[in-house]
């Protein structure tokens, strides 16, 4: 299960504009700041920037990589804040609609989060077997992207791409069982 490393505080992250489509594969340039840009989206949906809501995304901000909400509830309460599981996946679902964060579904029973405030997204590669995951840079697969969309008469806003497989380590372990397998019995 991939984890979050703790970054610097992010709160000076700035956004260009808030995108209609949360970008899948894009970074969003920096202008206005993640704290600003979350406080027009609440209120653009008559709802208040709460206490908690500033502790969820300033705990956001400060991840690297991808994250769980059960994590980011769980790192919440251990320093000691009282905000709710609850309230956590109401503001993330909150925070991927003004496109601060986007959800990312690595074929598993939860999803991941990833930020994509004013910073590079990525693409990933999963091992079916062990849940590794790989991060590859979206910007790898933005030329593609266009190029399909053009062929068929889209014009792309984002995309969200997951190769599944079998990493270096289920590979090695299926050729010993393989090998264990096709042993002659004694």
């Amino acid at each position: 299960m991939p984890t979050a490393t703790k970054s610097k505080p992010a709160k000076d992250q700035r956004l260009a504009t808030p995108p209609s489509v949360p970008g899948h594969g894009d970074a969003i340039p920096a202008t206005i700041p993640a704290c600003s840009m979350f406080r027009r989206y609440l209120r653009s949906h008559g709802q208040k920037y709460t206490p908690e809501r500033a502790a969820i995304l300033d705990a956001v901000l400060q991840t690297e990589g991808l994250f769980e909400a059960e994590q980011l509830a769980d790192e919440l309460k251990s320093s000691g804040n009282r905000t709710s599981r609850a309230t956590v996946y109401r503001t993330l679902t909150h925070l991927t609609d003004a496109g601060i964060v986007k959800q990312v579904f690595l074929g598993q029973r939860s999803a991941h989060y990833e930020v994509i405030a004013g910073r590079e997204t990525n693409d990933y590669i999963v091992c079916v077997e062990t849940g590794q995951v790989v991060a590859v840079p979206g910007e790898l697969l933005k030329p593609l992207r266009e190029k399909l969309a053009s062929e068929h008469g889209f014009s792309a806003l984002s995309h969200q791409f997951v190769i599944y497989g079998l990493g270096p380590e289920a590979r090695a372990s299926a050729g010993d069982d393989e090998q264990g397998d096709n042993q002659p019995e004694s």
